[in-house]
């Protein structure tokens, strides 16, 4: 069952939501040697400020290149050699520019052009580069006005529009200009909804979105934490997802998102409901329960839980077995689980059987020796009854210990596996080191996930704070979550849950969890470690500790062979020629 993480809302996306008449805006315009930042330098800066549709003032100066300017460069921009020669140099301007910039958001008319050269002056000066966001008026036009003119330049925007300014090639006039373009996109873009630098800042990545009229669906999203529902014409939940940016979340699925079924997606979607979340607590788990409620069809995670399969050791007959299967039954029999696959449950019970030689064969046991012998007993990896070599005392004192390895000491079925990648890699068996590997990781995971279950909920009822949001849990489970001076709720009796069933006082093993209430103390335990130093723990009724040894994990982390020979214990080429990592537990 994967886990799916949630940001909580951070200061930046306040600063992106800043309505477009408070920000302030830095239009720059370079004349340069040539076309490239790297062999070519700057002959002047022109910059206006502009907040509000008001002009705060302007930057202009020539600028020494340092070098020869170029005949054709002078046709272009009227600035010669003469004209620099007593102008200061880059080193020079920049302090005063860089003052000049501030915190603006910088704006250009193929800005990439401008900051390219900027940035590559700061580097020769050894400053890091401009941190500024940017709008490009050219991106912008080509997005609003591609249908109105016979191109995107400068000079025909200023003629076509009528712009206050016409550039001359000269910085300060360009900026000028420029400066009024962007006022005229600013209301172009209102009737899209947008009102925010976010939405600015996204819109001219929205010209390929077949969906684009469909933008004002967003217009009532805001700028919060939370989940929101894409919603068809009969009413039906298509998709479910979860945002520290309700509106820029969204309004992304328009621009930036390029996953196959997005377009499909906005074509059936006719509303978009959200909830406000306090934390990123409440909206995953939100966001989890409204999955399981209606299983959107665009969703993967979260909408399978009724397949998750569990492994099942047989206490309930002579010689116990293991099996994978899907309903749980009050038999007395161990239960893992629920298990993401029928895949991985499998590879649970491989890993078991590699290491403890249970029964195999599926003939329920009789104690009756006469029926053949299975093929594992007949090659020595069962002890199973039929082979005539395990006594029923001698076979239920093994799956007295295999319960006890499971439930306490897993290390005793880990070791084993890890022998044996270990000498399996030293024989250069890569292949086959490799799926002990699989196996031990998917065993491993299993008994995890186990610990993580019955950790929450044998907590108790727990009280947490993170800032001024708080948040109940009874026996794992969300319950209760509110801000400071609230009496919290859970959205409505629909999504709110009853908490499992009480523990009993000094019970050693706990019931497996129901698969949907599983997805969610996994979601709760995920979030918990992510925000460990940042939460508060006001109240706790039972016990929140880990009495027991750590599991290791076995999966391979991430692809660079760098970090893969710290900790391998073997390489070489398997007999398809491919190269083999094996890793051993951290």
């Amino acid at each position: 069952m994967p886990e799916r993480t949630f940001v909580d809302p951070q200061r930046s996306f306040d600063d992106l939501g800043t309505a477009l008449h408070d920000v302030t805006f830095v239009v720059i315009d370079l004349e340069t040697t040539g076309g490239s930042a790297t062999d070519c330098a700057i002959t002047e800066v022109g910059a206006v400020k502009l907040k509000g549709g008001e002009c705060l003032g302007t930057y202009q100066t020539l600028v020494d290149p340092g070098c020869a300017i170029p005949p054709e460069i002078t046709v272009i921009t009227g600035i010669t050699q003469s004209m620099v020669m007593r102008a200061p140099r880059m080193e020079a301007v920049m302090p005063s520019l860089l003052e000049f910039i501030g915190d603006g958001v910088i704006v250009g008319h193929n800005i990439r052009f401008d900051i390219g050269f900027l940035d590559a002056a700061l580097a020769q000066q050894g400053r890091p580069r401009l941190p500024n966001r940017s709008i490009d008026t050219l991106a912008l036009a080509r997005r609003l006005l591609r249908d109105e003119v016979p191109n995107c330049k400068l000079g025909t925007l200023a003629d076509r529009l009528r712009l206050n300014h016409t550039p001359s090639h000269r910085a300060l006039d360009d900026a000028l200009a420029t400066g009024d373009l962007l006022h005229l996109l600013l209301e172009r873009a209102g009737s899209l909804g947008v009102t925010g630098l976010d939405d600015l800042l996204v819109l001219p990545k929205m010209a390929g979105s077949a969906q684009a009229k469909k933008l004002p669906l967003t217009d009532g999203l805001p700028r919060e934490p939370g989940v929101y529902l894409f919603v068809d014409d009969r009413g039906d939940v298509l998709y479910v997802g979860k945002a520290a940016n309700l509106r820029s979340r969204v309004r992304s699925y328009f621009s930036t998102d390029e996953r196959r079924k997005v377009g499909q997606l906005l074509r059936e979607t006719k509303r978009i409901d959200h909830h406000v979340c306090r934390n990123g607590l409440e909206a995953a788990v939100l966001e989890l329960r409204l999955i399981h409620r209606h299983l959107p069809r665009f969703n993967r995670q979260g909408t399978r839980s009724s397949k998750y399969p569990y492994v099942k050791l047989t206490l309930d007959e002579r010689f116990p077995r293991l099996s994978v299967v899907r309903t749980v039954k009050d038999d007395g029999a161990l239960y893992l689980g629920p298990i993401s696959s029928t895949k991985r449950a499998k590879r649970v019970i491989e890993a078991i059987e590699s290491a403890v030689p249970i029964r195999r064969c599926t003939v329920r046991s009789t104690g009756r020796l006469e029926r053949p012998t299975c093929a594992p007993a007949q090659i020595g990896v069962a002890a199973c009854p039929c082979s005539g070599a395990t006594s029923a005392d001698d076979y239920a004192a093994m799956i007295d210990e295999l319960v006890d390895t499971l439930t306490r000491d897993p290390a005793r079925l880990l070791q084993p596996l890890e022998e044996r990648i270990e000498m399996l890699a030293a024989s250069e068996r890569y292949e086959e080191a490799a799926d002990v590997r699989d196996r031990a990781e998917a065993l491993a995971g299993a008994l995890r996930r186990t610990r993580r279950f019955d950790l929450l909920r044998r907590a108790g009822r727990v009280r947490l704070s993170i800032g001024s949001a708080w948040a109940e849990l009874d026996r794992g489970l969300l319950v209760a979550c509110g801000a400071d001076g609230e009496t919290g709720s859970l959205w409505d009796e629909g999504l709110a849950v009853e908490a499992p069933a009480r523990i009993p006082p000094g019970a050693t093993r706990l019931p497996v969890p129901h698969r949907d209430e599983a997805d969610e103390l996994l979601t709760i335990a995920g979030w918990l470690d992510r925000n460990a130093a940042r939460i508060t723990l006001d109240e706790v009724s039972g016990v929140l500790v880990e009495p027991l040894p750590r599991i290791p994990s076995y999966a391979p982390q991430g692809k660079s062979p760098a970090r893969r020979t710290t900790e391998r214990t073997g390489v070489g080429d398997d007999a398809r020629g491919r190269r083999r990592w094996i890793r051993m537990p951290r």
